[in-house]
């Protein structure tokens, strides 16, 4: 494609850094505001379909809401004649692809806090009603300081506006990273997006994807039957409690994962703050996230709180405390006794039923000897100082 060296007089392209199924991705300068920017121009082919374009369209509008520091903001949209763009921040650095490429696996705190962010940038985007569907490490921005920022939301929806965007049956993304959901043709959610944060994780503990097979309809099918390897077989650094979050991010079901990409920020957020795990030497970027992490017992060990079915949502998306759950905790509260109560709780008394058996037993044994007593007596005196003679010998006279 022959590409104008200024775009609607405004973007100078100077270089093509990157491209996409639909779209090519320039470097270039703001000649108005004199700042660095990322021009993402549409192929040719795509321009044409009006579906297509629509959800183009709809991905610059969505995006341009709002600006989060882990994702790639946008800036601008527009066309020139038959050319649709869209105007993004520039991120220097690399992307998490090829930085898997140079280094293999990384180590356990640096994937956790990658992690973390981008669950954090892609949470932000579910709180906007937006879900990514084609999270890779490839649309991962790494840049010189750490910071990650997630990137081409192109074929993402607004799950409240567009869903007659979305064709029945028609599979988005790149099939390692697909949940079973979407590989089956339903809907995303935003726990599709929580499955494909898991295989980026793991990608990045293990040096590989979890499912890999000779094609696309072999990874496919792994992904709807089979189960994940074992993340400590492949890297015994990895410690439980980031194994198991990893494995219910994976989970075959959605409603067994967490709900959106802020809850797996929240917990990450607990296990890199809370763990003793010195398996990397890497700092934290000590940012925190949206939503407030729930505290997990003094007793229970660090990680553990995730493994329940169903996160207790004791926050609303905007981290502020559920008023449904503050209602429910007011009807069921229970004022707990006072040690002092306790100690006069009346308990058994196991030394009165004892004595009682006792004294029962006793009485009982007394039997055979009255009679006893009454047959010698009654074969010594007449039939008619029998009942005399058993009153006395019963002691009742």
């Amino acid at each position: 494609m022959e590409t104008p060296v200024v775009l609607d007089r405004r973007y100078r392209l100077t270089e093509r850094i990157g491209e996409g199924g639909m779209a090519e991705v320039y470097r270039g300068t703001d000649l108005r505001l004199g700042r660095e920017v990322a021009v993402k121009i549409l192929r040719p082919q795509y321009a044409s379909d009006q579906k297509f374009l629509e959800r183009f369209l709809q991905e610059a509008r969505a995006m341009a809401s709002f600006s989060h520091p882990n994702i790639v903001n946008v800036y601008d949209v527009g066309r020139e004649g038959r050319r649709y763009y869209i105007v993004m921040e520039y991120v220097p650095g690399t992307d998490l692809r090829r930085l898997l490429q140079q280094r293999g696996r990384l180590p356990v705190r640096e994937a956790l806090e990658i992690a973390r962010q981008i669950a954090a940038g892609v949470g932000a985007a579910h709180r906007k009603g937006i879900v990514h569907r084609d999270i890779k490490p490839g649309n991962v921005l790494i840049t010189p300081a750490g910071e990650a920022k997630v990137a081409d939301f192109g074929i993402a929806r607004a799950m409240t506006a567009t869903h007659h965007l979305t064709e029945p049956g028609v599979v988005w993304g790149t099939t390692a990273y697909l949940s079973p959901e979407q590989i089956r043709g339903e809907a995303a959610t935003p726990s599709s997006d929580v499955y494909a944060i898991g295989v980026v994780l793991f990608e990045m503990l293990a040096g590989r994807t979890p499912f890999q097979g000779e094609d696309r309809v072999a990874i496919a099918l792994q992904h709807l039957n089979e189960l994940p390897p074992k993340l400590s077989q492949l890297n015994p650094r990895v410690p439980p409690s980031v194994e198991r979050l990893v494995e219910r991010m994976l989970a075959k079901d959605p409603a067994q994962r967490f709900a959106t990409a802020d809850e797996v920020a929240s917990v990450i957020f607990h296990l890199l703050h809370a763990s003793t795990d010195a398996t990397a030497a890497v700092p934290v970027v000590s940012t925190p996230p949206v939503v407030t992490p729930t505290p997990t017992p003094a007793e229970q060990p660090p990680g553990q709180a995730f493994m329940q079915r169903r996160p207790r949502r004791t926050h609303n998306a905007s981290g502020q405390p559920s008023p449904a759950l503050e209602r429910v905790s007011a009807r069921t509260a229970r004022p707990s006794p006072s040690p002092a109560a306790r100690r006069r709780s009346p308990g058994v008394d196991w030394l009165g039923i004892f004595l009682g058996l006792l004294a029962l037993l006793a009485v009982l044994g007394l039997i055979p000897l009255y009679a006893l007593v009454y047959q010698r007596i009654a074969g010594s005196v007449g039939s008619v100082m029998q009942p005399v003679v058993f009153l006395i010998a019963s002691g009742l006279l």
